[in-house]
């Protein structure tokens, strides 16, 4: 009962590695229906680049910086503005064109025009114009930095995929070796030259082999989508490694190379020191200005204007030929009484045009605005001592940046040398497993060793070969990231 249920048995056995070779065929046919789609390393970095969500709001943030150099190159042109107001007037009110006092109703309207121009304001425009292009700069060092960043991420997932994909094939090989082998020994059971345990040893190691590419599949396809999630690309999308000639022989100058040459390269293209280089001078800039701002401003200007009121008339004045006695002048001889009659006169109103109106109304007005800060709340004194405090929190940053950095360095460049030496070491492994393995399969095949230590050798050898693929792997990444710090592209 106990060998019926248990892995080894032959049908047991059998059924696991019949599933094995269905869930891989679907797997490889999945693979050859994307062979269309093949995605090499530049590609990936590339399409990173174009549709990273951190990088588009760098450039968004780059973008409202040039916008914010623009503002700031215009703010030197003088302002100008118009107004108009238009209304009805009731009851009484002063009239704007005769400034005197009506009764009625009438509508009024009023234009004006203003123009101003700063002529010294203790060069404030120029240390902000000079500050915003340096935030500018350091914007555009900020994005190619983060470009930088998001390619050594992407080379990353695309070498864990690569390694997922290797194992699949290591997987896959010692499932061919074991099926062979167990298809030999069956072979010899049945005629007697070995016992049945070989058998369920074999076909127990089919199991845990098969077991093992079947976890092989799985890493390889969460690596994929960790490279498609780095990518943004949609998840159903069709995807196909470029396996590339990834050896390493050819790549191992770096153990010639010093840290403290390579960071003497990183410091000259790296985009996080120039963004804190520029940051340290827009600081510099931002004090001369705030220092400007207990300046006096000296502006000067101009207003034109001008009025309409719809009750503004001009009145002739004519005689109707009669007379209205308006008293008396005095006594003569023959008659006791003089009078005194005044000509009768009739006034006519009409009012006067818009564009008369306009033109008779016009007014001008030129000035200079000497404007002299005494007392301000402090608010100068504050923004100048606000501006040194930042310029020193730039300079830490600036410093803190190249500590950074140059921590960063030494450490991948001791990373990179720890792994040539791993990498050495699991060739050298690999070569001895792959002698022991043929040593012990010739043994084996005479029959002068059991099952159990050529399965043994045979571990021995897959998991030196995992080894080594894991190292060489691990020594391509780390060899990028001296690449990444010496400015190079990166590509396999």
């Amino acid at each position: 009962m106990h060998r019926y249920f248990s892995l080894t048995h032959p049908v047991i056995a059998k059924t696991l590695f019949a599933f094995l070779i269905v869930a891989f065929s679907i797997s490889a046919d999945n693979v050859s229906a994307q062979q269309g789609t093949i995605w090499s390393l530049q590609r990936c970095v590339q399409y990173a680049i174009d549709h990273n969500i951190s990088i588009k709001q760098d450039s968004l943030n780059a973008r409202l910086a040039r916008y914010t150099v623009l503002q700031s190159q215009l703010s030197q042109i003088p302002s100008a503005s118009a107004s108009a107001s238009y209304g009805k007037n009731f009851g009484r009110s002063i009239n704007p064109t005769t400034n005197q006092f009506v009764e009625g109703s009438y509508n009024a309207l009023s234009l004006s025009a203003t123009a101003n121009a700063l002529l010294f304001a203790g060069l404030q425009t120029r240390n902000n114009i000079a500050r915003n292009k340096l935030n500018l700069e350091a914007s555009i060092a900020d994005l190619e930095q983060l470009k930088d960043n998001v390619s050594l991420s992407v080379a990353n997932g695309f070498l864990v995929a690569l390694l997922a994909q290797e194992q699949i094939n290591i997987s896959k090989s010692q499932v061919e070796v074991t099926k062979a082998q167990l298809s030999q020994t069956r072979a010899f059971a049945n005629a007697g030259r070995l016992p049945e345990l070989n058998v369920a040893q074999l076909e127990s190691q089919l199991a845990t082999d098969s077991a093992n590419l079947i976890n092989s599949i799985s890493s390889f396809n969460s690596a994929i989508l960790d490279l498609k999630a780095l990518l943004n690309l949609d998840f159903d999308e069709p995807f196909t490694i470029q396996v590339p000639d990834a050896e390493v022989s050819g790549q191992l100058l770096v153990s010639g190379l010093q840290p403290a040459d390579i960071y003497d390269k990183a410091k000259m293209h790296f985009g996080s020191i120039r963004g804190s280089q520029l940051r340290v001078s827009a600081a510099e800039k931002s004090l001369a200005a705030a220092k400007g701002g207990m300046y006096p401003q000296l502006s000067a200007g101009y207003q034109a204007g001008t009025n309409f009121a719809s009750n503004y008339q001009t009145y002739k004045y004519t005689l109707d030929g009669t007379y209205n006695q308006v008293g008396t002048a005095g006594f003569t001889a023959d008659s006791p009484l003089l009078f005194v009659y005044q000509p009768n006169v009739v006034a006519a109103g009409t009012t006067v045009p818009f564009n008369t109106q306009f033109d008779n109304n016009l007014r001008h007005f030129v000035y200079l605005n000497l404007n002299i800060p005494i007392f301000s709340g402090w608010q100068s004194g504050y923004n100048v001592k606000q501006a040194k405090i930042n310029l020193a929190s730039q300079e830490l940053n600036e410093y803190n940046a190249a500590l950074t950095l140059k921590q960063d360095v030494y450490k991948a460049h001791n990373n990179a040398l720890n792994s040539i030496q791993k990498y050495s070491a699991a060739r050298r492994a690999s070569e001895a497993a792959n002698r022991a393995f043929e040593f012990a399969k010739k043994r084996y095949d005479l029959g002068l060793t059991s099952t159990v230590d050529l399965l043994v050798t045979q571990n021995s050898q897959f998991t030196a070969a995992s080894n080594i693929v894991i190292a060489k792997y691990d020594l391509i990444f780390k060899l990028k990231v001296i690449d990444y710090y010496l400015g190079k592209e990166i590509k396999l």
